[in-house]
C-alpha cells in the first residue's frame, strides 16, 4: 500500500512539473505601445485644407522602445473624390525613446482631392508590437470652406509711432523699453458667426507658444487685447479697431499697454502681471490667435520682439 501511495505521489508531481514546463514554454505577447492626447487639425477639428499645413499632436508611450511613428491618410471605401490621393509620412527620429510627444505640421498636397478620409496613426515598437488607431479627417478645397480666417493686417506701435507693419519691423532690432506704451491692431478676413481674438505677449522663457485659443495658459501670457464678434450672418473682416464709416465715429479703439503695467488687458477681468510672467528683459513672442467657434476653424501667427526692461 505504501508503495502504491508513493508511486501515485511521484506520478502527480511529475504531471505538475510537465504542465508547469509547458506553461513556461508559452510565449507572452509583447506589450503594445499606447497613444494619448491626440490632436488632428487646429483645435482638434479633424479638418485639413488643400495646400496648407495640418497640425498633429500626440503623446506616445512605448511598450519597450519606439521603433517608428507613421501617419497615413487613405481614401475611405464608398467615398467619391475629385482625384485619387493618399499620403504617408514616417518619423524615425523617435526610435529608441521610451515615450515622446509628437508635435508636427505637414502639408496637405495641392493634388489632394476634397472629401472624407481615414486618418491612421501607426506606432511600431522595437519589441515587435504594433498599434494602429483610425480617425476621420475631412479635407476641404479652400474655396469651399464655410469661413476662411486670414490675417490681413497686423500693425504694432510704440508710443504711437509705427513699430511693425506690413510684415516687417520699421527699425530692425529696436526693443521695447520700460514705460513705453505698446499698442497693436489686427484684422481677420473672411469670418462670420461667432469668433474670438486674443493678442498676447509671452516671454520665450515660459516655453509656451499656443497654436489655438483653447490652449492658452493664462498663467504664462500677458493679454494685450481680447475681442469677439457674435452672430455675423455674412462674411466680413473682424478687427480689434472698429470705425463706423456711416457716422465716422470710432466704435472701439485699440487699447494701450504700458511696458511695466501691473495688470494686463484681459477681459472681463484683468490678470496681474506677476510671478514667472513678470516684466523682464529678454526675447518675447507677440501672438495673434483667433478661433471661430461656429465653424471650429482658427489661425495663429507669432512674431518675435525684444524688451529691454533695465
Amino acid at each position: 500500500m505504501k508503495f502504491i501511495q508513493t508511486y501515485l505521489l511521484v506520478a502527480v508531481l511529475a504531471f505538475l512539473i510537465v504542465v508547469s514546463c509547458k506553461k513556461d514554454d508559452i510565449p507572452t505577447a509583447p506589450t503594445a505601445p499606447s497613444v494619448d492626447e491626440i490632436e488632428v487639425g487646429a483645435n482638434n477639428n479633424e479638418t485639413g485644407i488643400i495646400g496648407r499645413d495640418l497640425h498633429f499632436n500626440a503623446k506616445i508611450m512605448a511598450g519597450d522602445k519606439i521603433d517608428l511613428v507613421q501617419i497615413k491618410i487613405e481614401p475611405r471605401p464608398g467615398e467619391t473624390y475629385s482625384r485619387p490621393w493618399n499620403y504617408t509620412v514616417t518619423w524615425a527620429e523617435y526610435k529608441g525613446a521610451k515615450n515622446a510627444t509628437i508635435h508636427k505640421h505637414f502639408d496637405i498636397s495641392t493634388t489632394a482631392g476634397e472629401g472624407i478620409y481615414d486618418f491612421l496613426i501607426i506606432v511600431k515598437d522595437e519589441n515587435g508590437a504594433v498599434l494602429e488607431l483610425k480617425k476621420t479627417i475631412r479635407i476641404y478645397d479652400p474655396a469651399n470652406l464655410p469661413v476662411d480666417p486670414t490675417l490681413s493686417l497686423l500693425n504694432l506701435h510704440i508710443d504711437g509711432t509705427p513699430y511693425y507693419r506690413n510684415g516687417a519691423f520699421v527699425t530692425a532690432g529696436l526693443k521695447l523699453k520700460k514705460n513705453n506704451v505698446f499698442s497693436a491692431q489686427a484684422a481677420i478676413e473672411n469670418v462670420k458667426g461667432n469668433g474670438k481674438l486674443y493678442l498676447l505677449l509671452i516671454n520665450k522663457k515660459e516655453n509656451h507658444r499656443p497654436e489655438s485659443v483653447d490652449n492658452i495658459d493664462f498663467s504664462k501670457v500677458i493679454v494685450y487685447d481680447v475681442y469677439e464678434h457674435k452672430d455675423w450672418v455674412a462674411a466680413a473682416t473682424f478687427s480689434n479697431f472698429v470705425f463706423d464709416l456711416t457716422t465716422f465715429q470710432t466704435v472701439r479703439n485699440i487699447p494701450n499697454l504700458p511696458i511695466g503695467a501691473a495688470t494686463d488687458n484681459n477681459a472681463p477681468t484683468a490678470n496681474p502681471i506677476t510671478g514667472s510672467k513678470s516684466w523682464a528683459s529678454g526675447d518675447y513672442y507677440f501672438g495673434v490667435l483667433y478661433k471661430n467657434q461656429t465653424y471650429n476653424l482658427s489661425l495663429y501667427k507669432y512674431i518675435e520682439l525684444g524688451i529691454d526692461y533695465n
